[in-house]
């Protein structure tokens, strides 16, 4: 069995079947080395490949391994053989007897071995240390860098392993990729037993293997929080996007007991933006995933609690409390709701495209996976901001980048700036009254057709790359019955509400609804799934900012 002591060090291990002579191993060890690493015993092959499995799932680092030759059921050569698939970095030492050394000579073969040591190595500062010393100083030399203690093994074609790169990445939680197909990652699917069949293989900080997680999984085993920490607040703020973002952080910083649940990951769909560079306040912009950091954590310095991968499925009101009901059945209540859920990228209807979303075609930035555009032919479905932003940071590694637009240019939707960048760019072009008839691959994007609006033209073109920025549609299909909406979806709020002069019918106070008040009382909506919102980050950080004022106002009338 293996013995171990702090989990923080790089490990030395010992393989030896006679527990005399492994714990002999392993007490000079300790002495010469055991304040800078950490030593690892085990007696027998098995236990020590066991041990090893963990440590790499763990994250830990293997510096060298001693291993015993004449061990029973699988020999020192034999273990040392499977240990180098497993860390193939470590230094591998093998134990011997005086009458084994032409094995230990063949074993420099088999297993490219780095030494082997006769027994016995009396007197350690003699035979052993010096030998240590000089595989542990070429092992730091060596490129042994630690890895993020999330990793994620997957395919580059998977949907699923796209979308846990994408949430990991939105998140702000470090993790490392491997493919399944390369050596590490085939080495960190044996040691978690998997054959590669099902993928993703998420491996947590702990060292636990997760296959195909699902995000509320996978954020709590992550270390997002996930749970409320109470069961009664003053503020609820649905949605993490930048109103949301916003009311948090004006919420908590006012002495509100405040809240905030996202579905997936903060920043919405400006946090997915490669740049924003007419924003208040950064000349030289910013990207939505920098805006977003400093905003979460602006928001949990204030005291706000940031729950994420919690779907909210239902509000209620219950005399003056207002519940919000979670898709696990669970549930939290406040004094107040403001909803800041945002807007979803609508689907592209082109036959393919289904099929192939996450292998190939990708609704949104997809920022994780810009590096694989490398050199290659890119096309982008839309016209507006968000289509000109992705456009102008991919060209900066893509061989060419093609606006697909459906109108007559680029005017009607985007904004000056961006226009004039992309008309500068050498490698971006723009394909007017140009929309996708149809995608086309086995497994993954290879295909478009792509046809011209006016004439009926259809072109076929490779491609293996398409992201699409084709409008926006509501997330509040949830509210249905509760709070009243226009019929696109969007939720209808202050005057809105009192068009004839008349407040709606199921509304019982003697005042008009707020400038942002929905038609529930207490219930506010801030960004862009307010009916005839601005559509623009500043306005939805301002918005969820007012939010925040009028909750002040009503809590004081209440």
């Amino acid at each position: 069995m293996a013995q171990a002591s702090d989990a923080a060090r790089t490990v030395i291990m010992t393989v030896d079947d006679d527990p005399g002579v492994s714990r002999a191993v392993a007490r000079d060890l300790r002495r010469r080395y055991g304040e800078s690493y950490r030593v690892v015993r085990a007696e027998s092959g098995e236990s020590a490949l066991d041990a090893l499995r963990e440590l790499k799932l763990r994250g830990d680092l293997v510096a060298v391994i001693l291993a015993d030759y004449r061990m029973p059921q699988m020999n020192g050569i034999e273990f040392l053989e499977q240990a180098l698939d497993v860390y193939p970095g470590a230094r591998r030492v093998l134990l011997t007897a005086y009458a084994d050394t032409n094995a230990a000579i063949d074993a420099i073969n088999v297993v490219d071995l780095d030494h082997y040591l006769l027994k016995p190595w009396d007197p350690p500062e003699e035979k052993l240390y010096p030998v240590l010393d000089d595989l542990l100083e070429a092992w730091r030399c060596s490129d042994f860098r630690p890895v993020p203690s999330t990793k994620v093994v997957g395919h580059r074609w998977s949907a699923r392993s796209s979308d846990v790169r994408e949430f990991l990445a939105r998140n702000q939680v470090p993790y490392r990729w491997y493919s399944a197909d390369e050596p590490e990652g085939r080495r960190l699917l044996s040691a978690a037993g998997q054959d590669g069949n099902r993928l993703p293989l998420v491996i947590t900080p702990d060292g636990d293997p997760l296959v195909e997680p699902e995000a509320p999984e996978l954020a709590a085993r992550v270390g997002l929080a996930t749970t409320p920490a109470e069961d009664f607040y003053d503020l609820v703020v649905i949605g993490g996007g930048p109103a949301g973002l916003g009311a948090a952080v004006y919420g908590a910083s006012e002495g509100l007991r405040t809240v905030l649940v996202e579905r997936s990951a903060t920043g919405g769909q400006a946090g997915q933006s490669s740049r924003i560079e007419n924003y208040l306040g950064f000349p030289d912009g910013v990207s939505g995933a920098q805006l977003t950091d400093r905003a979460r954590r602006q928001a949990a310095k204030f005291g706000a609690e940031i729950l994420t991968a919690r779907e909210v499925t239902g509000l209620e009101a219950n005399g003056a409390a207002r519940t919000v009901r979670f898709s696990d059945g669970s549930a939290v209540a406040a004094h107040s709701v403001i909803l800041a859920t945002g807007v979803s990228y609508r689907q592209l209807e082109a036959p393919g495209c289904d099929d192939l979303t996450g292998c190939g075609v990708f609704y949104g930035s997809a920022l994780t996976e810009a590096s694989s555009c490398q050199g290659h032919d890119v096309y982008i479905v839309g016209g507006a901001n968000s289509a000109g932003q992705a456009a102008m940071y991919l060209s900066r590694g893509a061989k060419s980048v093609t606006l697909l637009v459906r109108g007559p240019d680029l005017s009607a939707s985007m904004s000056y700036y961006l226009i004039q960048q992309i008309d500068e760019a050498p490698n971006i072009s723009v394909r007017a009254r140009t929309v996708v008839e149809s995608a086309h691959g086995s497994g993954r994007l290879e295909q478009l057709t792509l046809r011209d609006v006016d004439t009926g033209e259809t072109e076929l073109v490779d491609a293996q790359w398409m992201f699409v920025f084709i409008g926006a549609a509501p997330l509040t299909g949830w509210l249905d019955g509760t709070v009243l909406r226009d019929e696109h979806g969007f939720i209808l709020a202050g005057p809105d509400l009192t068009a004839d002069g008349r407040p709606p019918a199921s509304w019982e106070l003697d005042r008009a609804p707020y400038h942002l008040e929905t038609n529930v009382p207490g219930v506010f909506v801030a960004g862009d799934a307010r009916a005839e919102s601005a559509k623009r980050v500043a306005s939805a950080v301002g918005e969820g900012a007012m939010a925040v004022m009028l909750v002040h106002r009503y809590l004081e009338q209440s």
